[in-house]
């Protein structure tokens, strides 16, 4: 979430509201206690033109340029007190001072003309080495990609700590980031600088490039990083201030294409927020099993077992047969948790980001590339290792794993036995492997980059200096809802959100379904909308004989004390449904409710006859006997429930009820003693008897106050 100076927050809740005069005010009071003679005189100057617009609508002069000239004040206003937010929180983080002195170094120009043409001459540069002789170019590639390299770091760095930009530095970034001649690492890695720059501190300049770069580029790797940095950085806060984010966003979702990525994103970010649950499942249900079938190895021709003990074929001859099965289950599972979102490997990369390599902050985002200087000495110790290259271009991992993978991998080669590393060199064992069609498409794309996102805000060490997607609470997504955003009330998008609220429902995120269902317009109130709101009046006046609605409304109505209206409902439900003996079960609780004990009856011993083992018919039939006065009948089914294998407190409690009226008050004490152990209370008073109910069947106040003198002693 964004985060404000407390200084600040006066100046940004009326920029919020829209309001010019108010804004100055405040301003103007906080620059009095934190004096900056540049920041002043940019107020002055808007101060001068706020003034001579009110003048005029003082003296009721009519400005029919007013409306815009009053936005205009209000955008320069802003711009001047997000440019004093991002100085304040620069200095309140030591990392992010250093970062920016560290771009920002005398003799380094940072003109878009220079920035341009450092890039497109690096892509020059690169085609030209394959005209250089072999026993050179190695020794120039090397050179040119680690000088390349590093500008790229220090020019992401600058970008992340630079201030509000103009419109023009924002359209000249973006041309550069759809260009044809510009490498396509370095346009991904710049997305990414972009989008962090503009989660701190919102600015239009920049909100603009993502969407244009994500509505213009032909990458579509560019494309979905920009996608992921605009949607990330959507901010209501700042609609009267910029209300050309609804334009943009509205002339982006005419594009049913754009409608789909964006329903696709949001899932995946709640798909994202479950990594570290998904490894939980992945290290305490899967991995143990894993390594308990140790007696197995990689051969050309796939797994195969090590030869084990003689003895086991005689006593246990399906052994090696079962271990084979569970292995391959086991897998399936994992590949079942990935291709439903599942983030199965985050738990075990996780360790693998200490190195060094992950201190430079724009190496958690720049693409995989074989020839990064930072991992080169890892490259050449491996060498021409096809098992490796097949999974850096077709493993199912994000670019921060395959960094990981690379260093780690070439740490522990030398360990494996000569034949399995042979074979790796050849190519003749590999991991899961995704067709290539798969691992370009959008979808695979976005989720790769969410985790690499994931994996920086959770384990990079300096993430705090920045805003964090992902930092939610119980009653929040934050950004990872973006759906909830007003900028898509009112668009093709609102139906796509159906389809979202089923994935939260689906995955018990309750709250916040209802949270999107909040922004469902009146037109979306449809049965479905009912029946997740649990509004089930409304749902069966639209379909009397919807199940799900009538049986909501039946459950609702019994706790609610309106037995009649429930039993009713029940006995609909038992026409529509006959197949489903809960239903019969539950009227006949109404008709208990309702003190209509012999039709109630009728439906117990039909419900008894049919399901004899069912404890829970055998408990209503108990009770309903119980209180019709039907007292031996109730005791031996009491004495069939103290028989199962978990009787409840309830079922303790009735069964005092029943003794009680018996006449047998010590074995109802003691059922009432028993039933208050179990439900863990030592207080008599909480358990409390029904003192209507007894007094109906003849049971005075003074054999009540004698019945718990009894059971309290």
């Amino acid at each position: 979430m964004r985060t404000i100076d407390v200084t600040l927050e006066p100046i940004f809740r009326q920029l919020t509201d829209g309001n010019v005069g108010l804004a100055i005010s405040e301003l103007t009071t906080y620059l009095s206690a934190w004096p900056n003679p540049q920041s002043f005189e940019k107020l002055n100057a808007i101060r001068a033109d706020y003034q001579l617009m009110v003048d005029y609508w003082q003296k009721g002069v009519a400005d029919p340029q007013q409306a815009q000239q009053y936005q205009q004040l209000l955008q320069r206003l802003y711009v001047l007190s997000a440019n004093i937010a991002v100085h304040r929180h620069m200095v309140a983080s030591s990392y992010l001072q250093v970062l920016y002195q560290g771009a920002r170094q005398k003799g380094r120009s940072w003109s878009l003309d220079a920035i341009r043409h450092e890039m497109e001459n690096f892509v020059s540069e690169v085609a030209m080495l394959e005209l250089e002789p072999e026993h050179t170019r190695q020794t120039k590639s090397q050179d040119l990609y680690k000088q390349h390299q590093q500008q790229m770091n220090q020019l992401f760095n600058y970008i992340v700590t630079s201030h509000i930009w103009t419109d023009g530095i924002g359209q000249t970034m973006e041309e550069m980031l759809v260009a044809p001649t510009v490498d396509s690492i370095d346009q991904q890695l710049l997305v990414s600088a972009v989008m962090l720059s503009l989660m701190n501190r919102f600015d239009i300049a920049k909100f603009r490039l993502l969407v244009n770069v994500y509505r213009r580029s032909m990458d579509e790797q560019v494309r979905q990083r920009a996608l992921v940095g605009w949607v990330l950085s959507i901010d209501d806060d700042f609609l009267n201030v910029y209300p050309e984010q609804r334009e943009l966003i509205a002339g982006l979702l005419k594009s049913k294409r754009a409608c789909q990525e964006l329903t696709e994103l949001q899932m995946q970010l709640v798909y994202t927020l479950n990594a570290e649950k998904d490894t939980a499942t992945v290290e305490k249900e899967i991995m143990p099993d894993l390594l308990k079938n140790n007696s197995l190895r990689v051969t050309g021709n796939g797994i195969e077992e090590i030869p084990e003990d003689p003895l086991e074929d005689v006593l246990n001859p399906n052994a090696s047969e079962q271990r084979m099965e569970k292995l391959e289950t086991l897998f399936q599972r994992m590949l079942d948790m990935q291709k439903r979102g599942a983030d199965i490997y985050f738990g075990g990369f996780s360790q693998m980001k200490r190195n060094p390599f992950f201190y430079d902050m724009s190496n958690w985002f720049v693409p995989f590339y074989m020839q990064h200087p930072d991992i080169s000495n890892f490259v050449q110790k491996l060498g021409n290792n096809r098992f490796v290259e097949t999974v850096m271009q077709r493993g199912p991992f994000c670019n921060s794993d395959k960094y990981s993978f690379v260093m780690a991998f070439q740490q522990v080669v030398d360990h494996l036995p000569e034949s399995l590393q042979q074979m790796m060199k050849r190519g003749e064992a590999s991991l899961d492997e995704m067709e290539q069609e798969e691992q370009q498409s959008p979808a695979f794309i976005r989720r790769s980059y969410l985790m690499d996102l994931y994996r920086f805000f959770r384990l990079f060490p300096n993430r705090s200096a920045l805003c964090n997607p992902f930092e939610i609470t119980r009653q929040q997504l934050g950004m990872c809802l973006f759906f909830t955003s007003s900028l898509f009330a009112d668009t093709p998008l609102e139906e796509s959100k159906r389809e979202v609220v089923a994935m939260l429902k689906k995955r018990q995120m309750n709250e916040f379904a209802h949270q999107l269902l909040d922004t469902f317009p009146q037109s979306m109130h449809d049965i479905q909308y009912y029946l997740w709101t649990e509004q089930y009046a409304r749902a069966v006046e639209l379909e009397p004989d919807n199940e799900r609605a009538l049986a909501g409304k039946a459950r609702q109505d019994f706790e609610t004390g309106l037995y009649e209206e429930a039993e009713n409902e029940y006995e609909h439900l038992m026409l529509l449904r006959p197949d489903k003996p809960g239903y019969m079960l539950n009227r006949a609780v109404c008709l208990v409710k309702l003190e209509e004990y012999e039709d109630a009856l009728q439906l117990l011993y039909r419900l008894n006859y049919e399901h004899p083992d069912d404890l829970n018919v055998c408990r209503v039939l108990a009770w309903t006997l119980t209180c019709d006065g039907k007292l031996e009948q109730a005791e031996k089914l009491f004495h069939q429930l103290m028989e199962a294998e978990e009787p409840t407190d309830e079922d303790y409690q009735n069964r005092g009820y029943c003794l009680w009226l018996m006449g047998k008050l010590t074995e109802a004490a003691d059922s009432f003693r028993k039933s208050i152990e179990m439900a863990g209370t030592d207080d008599l008073f909480a358990f409390m008897f029904d003192k209507r109910w007894l007094q109906d069947r003849g049971v005075s106040d003074i054999d009540i106050k004698m019945m718990e003198a009894m059971v309290k002693a």
